[in-house]
């Protein structure tokens, strides 16, 4: 989006070398992205004014937000009584970065051969879940959790309820057919 005439566009090359920078720093593990001020300057060369100019504009077009971070002086009296330390940064993708890329981010269809085996796979389970009584049923479903035996100490109390339910009818058909005859 660079203007006819101008040297950068809205971010420019040391906003795109930033960007770059925090996130390669990412503990994906953690999520953690806390560099300092410094740190970042002596990584890429840069003046103070510089990477501060880079990170107000990936934070007005959205790549970045941060978390302003403060420690305890322990001082009394006047003065400051907290002193700032590194912020804490997260990387974002503007709605507008994200149409953009939105064809090269979709995954990849899979393999016919691996779509069909986990079709061939889910329809196998499907056909054996249904040869199960539901208590069974439901221990496979929900797994031995306590969620799974409630489901299962249920399902067996209901299928015993029909068994009786299902004897009482018929004995009251049968008497009932034989007063009426």
């Amino acid at each position: 989006m660079r203007q006819r005439g101008a040297r950068n566009g809205p971010l420019g090359h040391v906003a795109i070398e930033v960007l770059q920078l925090l996130a390669n720093l990412v503990d994906f593990k953690t999520g953690r992205l806390e560099p300092s001020l410094k740190f970042i300057m002596q990584k890429l060369h840069r003046s103070k004014d510089a990477v501060h100019r880079a990170l107000k504009a990936l934070r007005a077009h959205g790549f970045l937000g941060w978390l302003r971070r403060y420690v305890p002086t322990g001082s009394e009296g006047k003065g400051p009584k907290v002193q700032q330390t590194s912020n804490a940064y997260y990387l974002c993708l503007p709605e507008r970065a994200r149409r953009l890329l939105e064809g090269w981010a979709a995954a990849s269809p899979l393999p016919d051969d691996v779509a069909h085996a986990r079709a061939a796979k889910a329809a196998e389970i499907a056909a054996y879940a249904k040869t199960l009584p539901l208590d069974e049923w439901a221990l496979s479903m929900l797994g031995d959790t306590s969620e799974g035996r409630a489901f299962a100490k249920l399902a067996k109390a209901m299928t015993a309820d029909k068994k009786r339910e299902s004897a009482r009818q018929a004995e009251f058909h049968t008497g009932y057919l034989s007063k009426r005859i």
